[in-house]
């Protein structure tokens, strides 16, 4: 049966899953993406958790960067091809094994992965194939939430939301 008692590191796509997957441009050709805060904070309450979280993405942008920079994710992953080999990199790099991993993704590029990885999420609004291949469908869409649902639902499965929280809240009491 599969679990996520022993997740410690969390890989995540970035388009349709930390965004909602639109790309825009503006007549300038300059990209732009709206990531969701909901989504910030449960990054953040990962990392009090101990757990790494880390991003592997098929495209390139200077957005997502800015965005990890401000998260502190410094596992950033851009214009990989195969997130098979590249996860497993990480996971030499980090000294864990696919048992210890979450990954949440949202298209056909992303099940080689979820099929190796210990809790495959995908948020609620990709389609049904893609839903077929995963242990948790989150109810929010991408870039809306998604990832810290999945957040949240580990760290309860674990045991230790309570503690993650009041930790995360001791922490902005002293700042």
């Amino acid at each position: 049966m599969k679990t996520c008692k022993d997740i410690k590191l969390i890989l995540l796509d970035c388009d349709g899953v930390l965004s909602d997957g639109k790309i825009i441009y503006n007549n300038q050709r300059v990209e732009s993406k709206q990531f969701s805060a909901k989504d910030g904070l449960g990054i953040k309450l990962a990392q009090t958790a101990g757990i790494e979280v880390a991003i592997i993405t098929g495209r390139s942008s200077e957005i997502l960067q800015q965005r990890c920079d401000d998260l502190g994710i410094t596992h950033l992953y851009q214009n990989i091809k195969n997130k098979v080999k590249q996860a497993q990199m990480l996971l030499d790099q980090l000294h864990l094994d696919w048992h210890q991993v979450a990954y949440m993704g949202d298209d056909w590029n992303d099940i080689p992965v979820m099929r190796k990885v210990a809790w495959a999420a995908v948020p609620s609004n990709v389609f049904p194939r893609i839903q077929e291949e995963a242990d948790f469908i989150a109810t929010r869409r991408g870039g809306d939430g998604a990832v810290r649902e999945l957040i949240e639902f580990i760290l309860q499965e674990q045991g230790r939301f309570s503690e993650v929280i009041d930790a995360f809240l001791a922490r902005l009491a002293t700042r």
